[in-house]
């Protein structure tokens, strides 16, 4: 079985990009989008208004993911015009591309490395940190990791997070978050005037809070789940956080496409560079790459996921709040 480098370089091959298949895919996604968008507009009532806005986030989610491979440099380098299109769907999800490409970056390099891999993801603190921290670092943790802050990602994680926070922080460095923020309510107000501001909530507001929701709970999940693995830093290893630390997400084929095949998720960390569409063939080209931890968006394993809350070493496996201070109470007898 291959690991290390060995495996990293198994998965090179596949991250070369089809130019000609990046800018349909995009054609079809934008205009899917942009039909979605006008027929809101259009639309007679408010039940299809609010259906097709649904349908926007989720072509937004797949747009999403064409700007996070460009910043991770598998499609459209050296493109001006893909370069201009990708900014423009970051700030439109509220994600300028200064505070994603850094702390996505540290995050690909650190991945369930305890500690320090809360940069760029959901924090993760073992059962011995826990019983350490004050009560206020506590309420603090447990207020990050809530699944109501995924549920409301479009403010908390997003607005908050990739917007004001980063710019409060780094004026200089970070200004496009307030640029997003200056896009997304300049379009609510434009199109609240032009078309009402009911149009406004279903074409606007509407799609972007429902992507970045869904967004902030993929992020989750995709290394949260009952199979993670973790290690120590001095034990960490590149592959092994790959495809140990990373889900695989078991999806009908209609979601993967709406997802950009995100789920294929620990084959993305094992090779950033490998396009979204390459991630199935990349899976299933290479052994090592078809036996991950999987998940999926069934009720009962959104539930498994959002249960886990800290990383018993002990035990070797991810335990929630209840298990730990069942734990601390055994080693106080």
């Amino acid at each position: 079985m291959r690991v290390g480098a060995e495996l990293v370089r198994a998965a090179a091959p596949y991250a070369l990009e089809d130019r000609a298949k990046t800018w349909r895919l995009l054609a079809v996604a934008l205009t899917v989008f942009g039909a979605a968008e006008v027929g809101v507009v259009l639309a007679p009532s408010p039940w299809l208004k609010g259906a097709l806005g649904v349908l926007a986030a989720l072509v937004l989610v797949r747009l999403f993911i064409f700007y996070h491979d460009y910043l991770h440099g598998a499609i459209l380098q050296g493109s001006t015009v893909g370069k201009a299109i990708m900014h423009t769907i970051g700030y439109w999800v509220l994600s300028g591309p200064s505070v994603w490409k850094q702390t996505h970056d540290y995050h690909h390099k650190h991945t369930a490395k305890m500690v320090g891999a809360s940069i760029g993801s959901y924090p993760v603190v073992s059962t011995d940190l826990w019983r350490t921290l004050s009560a206020d670092q506590r309420r603090a943790y447990m207020l990050v990791r809530h699944p109501l802050n995924m549920v409301f990602g479009y403010f908390t994680v997003f607005m908050l997070g990739m917007c004001l926070s980063p710019f409060k922080r780094n004026p200089a460095q970070h200004r496009d978050g307030v640029y997003a923020l200056l896009l997304h309510f300049g379009l609510i107000a434009g199109v609240g005037l032009a078309f009402g501001w009911v149009n406004a909530l279903f074409a606007v507001v509407l799609p972007v809070a429902v992507a970045t929701g869904m967004g902030s709970y993929l992020f989750y999940a995709q290394h949260n789940f009952p199979d993670v693995q973790m290690r120590d830093r001095a034990d960490w290893e590149y592959s092994f956080a790959a495809t140990r630390s990373s889900s695989m997400m078991d999806m009908p084929g209609w979601m993967h496409w709406f997802t950009g095949n995100i789920g294929y998720h620990h084959v993305h960390h094992l090779n950033h560079r490998i396009p979204f569409y390459r991630l199935p063939e990349a899976m299933a080209a290479i052994p090592e790459l078809q036996n991950p931890g999987r998940t999926s968006l069934a009720p009962a394993d959104i539930a498994a996921c959002l249960r886990l809350k800290l990383w018993d070493p002990h035990r070797g496996r991810m335990v929630t709040f209840e298990e730990a201070d069942i734990s601390e109470a055994s080693a106080a007898k």
